[in-house]
């Protein structure tokens, strides 16, 4: 599965990453790169979670981007 995640710096330098389809799926890292590792696990451990419990995974949110000319 593919889910959409938001990775930003945050006021102390450490970068948070969100999976906004998965309500509180949030991890973060010294960089980008480990933030994003971080939040793969963590997608994982709640998909798990989800399964353990027998509740249904949610739908992955999807999204697009566009370049707006400023």
């Amino acid at each position: 599965m593919k889910f959409c995640v938001t990775i930003e710096p945050d006021e102390d330098g450490v970068f948070v990453a969100e999976c906004p389809a998965l309500p509180g799926c949030v991890s973060q890292g010294a960089t980008r790169e480990e933030a994003q590792a971080n939040i793969q696990d963590a997608i994982g451990g709640y998909l798990r979670s989800l399964e353990k419990h027998r509740e249904s995974v949610p739908a992955p949110i999807s999204g697009e981007t566009v370049d707006v000319a400023v």
